[in-house]
């Protein structure tokens, strides 16, 4: 009996993506809004544990640009754009805030503060982290 050789090739198929939506800094809605992305982003990302990151970095970066950016007046929103581009995940969260200043290297955890926490865990999340003034961005490789 002979051999079968068979030549098998996987093609990546790379795939541009852009979501933009917004949501008013009003804590009952954001939950709803969340869920809602991640099952928009559903069918661009097959891996359940990316997505599991995916939302932790939404909740905590809008749940923190409508509390501590927007101070919950729900007159104004909190603006997300997610790009995935090249197998990167970029998300950028900004509200409508005065912004802040984070040093990610004072965050001591045994200080027992109650702000800082959900920017440290985004950081560690995200493969790269940026905070400019009332922005925040995450991006996460995908491969």
């Amino acid at each position: 009996m002979g051999k079968i050789h068979m030549n098998t090739r996987m093609e990546v198929v790379k795939m541009n993506y852009i979501y933009k939506s917004a949501v008013c800094s009003d804590l009952e809605y954001i939950r709803s809004f969340i869920d809602r992305t991640i099952k928009t982003l559903n069918c661009v990302i097959s891996n359940k544990e990316v997505l599991f990151d995916i939302k932790v970095i939404l909740n905590e970066l809008i749940v923190n640009g409508a509390l501590h950016g927007n101070e919950c007046m729900k007159d104004k929103s909190v603006n997300l754009t997610i790009t995935l581009y090249d197998n990167k995940l970029t998300i950028e969260v900004e509200d409508e805030g005065k912004g802040i200043s984070y040093d990610f290297e004072e965050y001591n955890p045994f200080d027992f503060k109650s702000w800082g926490r959900g920017l440290v865990l985004v950081k560690g999340l995200s493969d790269e982290f940026i905070v400019e003034n009332n922005r925040a961005i995450s991006i996460k490789k995908l491969c």
